[in-house]
Order: structure tokens, then C-alpha cells, then sequence
């Protein structure tokens, strides 16, 4: 069908004529409401984007003296964040001459490690920048 036809055709019924493969001999042409496709196409991407998964990355502040129950009370919100699917980034802080002894943080920080060992995974080792040491632990997948 012409060009000149094919136009005619798409006006005639109120409709656009949308070229649909134009590197194929001859190009393929269709008759559509572009504007309905548009925004049909534009609500499908909007629903996919509506089930991709959001992870969140929780922290949870510690340091290197911090009292058992204490340290419980931070372990079971940890706990609580990776149940619920977030990553949770654990930081030891450091005080004043504290930063000289970071193997009393790295304790903290291998503790934790084996009170979650059942529901997570490190995902970034333990590290110190400045004074402070981190640490992610990820949910593992099931």
C-alpha cells in the first residue's frame, strides 16, 4: 500500500499511521492510537518498576566497650533488619585512644558475624576508615 493510502486509510478511521519496522523492505507501517500506546507503554514500565525489590541498608552503631546486654539489644535489631530483607551495616566507633586497640572492635564485629551466621553473610569485610570500623552483612537468599 502507498504512502499517500496508507495515511488516508489511519485518517479516514482517526487513527496514526506508526512505522513499526523501518529498516525491513518495504518499511511496516500500523495503523494505532500512538497516544494510547504511548501511555499503555508507559504504565507497564511503571508496574515493573513497581515489583523490583527495594533493599535497604540499616545500620547499627556499636562500640568496642559496649556491655553485653547492649550489645544484645543491637544484635536482635540486626537480626530483625536482615529477617526483614535489608542489609545492615554494622560500624564500630572509635573515642579518643580507643582507635589504638581496633582488634577490641574487630571482636565486636566476628561476634555479631557468628550470632548471624544462620541469616547472613558478609558482604563487605570489616574496614577502618578514620575512627571508625564498618562492616555489611546481607541476607542470605533462600
Amino acid at each position: 500500500m502507498s504512502i499517500e493510502d496508507a495515511l488516508a486509510a489511519a485518517e479516514e478511521r482517526g487513527f496514526d499511521l506508526v512505522e513499526v519496522s523501518p529498516n525491513s523492505t518495504p518499511p511496516v507501517c500500523r495503523i494505532m492510537d500512538y497516544g494510547k500506546y504511548k501511555y499503555q507503554a508507559q504504565k507497564r514500565a511503571a508496574e515493573a518498576k513497581k515489583k523490583t525489590a527495594r533493599v535497604e541498608i540499616k545500620e547499627v552503631k556499636l562500640r568496642p566497650k559496649t556491655e553485653e546486654h547492649d550489645f544484645n539489644f543491637k544484635l536482635k535489631n540486626a537480626i530483625r533488619f536482615l529477617e526483614a530483607g535489608n542489609k545492615v551495616k554494622v560500624t564500630i566507633m572509635f573515642r579518643g585512644r580507643e582507635v589504638t586497640h581496633p582488634d577490641y572492635g574487630r571482636r565486636q564485629l566476628e561476634r555479631i558475624v557468628e550470632e548471624v551466621k544462620d541469616i547472613a553473610q558478609v558482604e563487605m569485610m570489616p574496614r577502618m576508615a578514620g575512627r571508625f570500623m564498618t562492616m555489611v552483612l546481607a541476607p542470605i537468599k533462600k
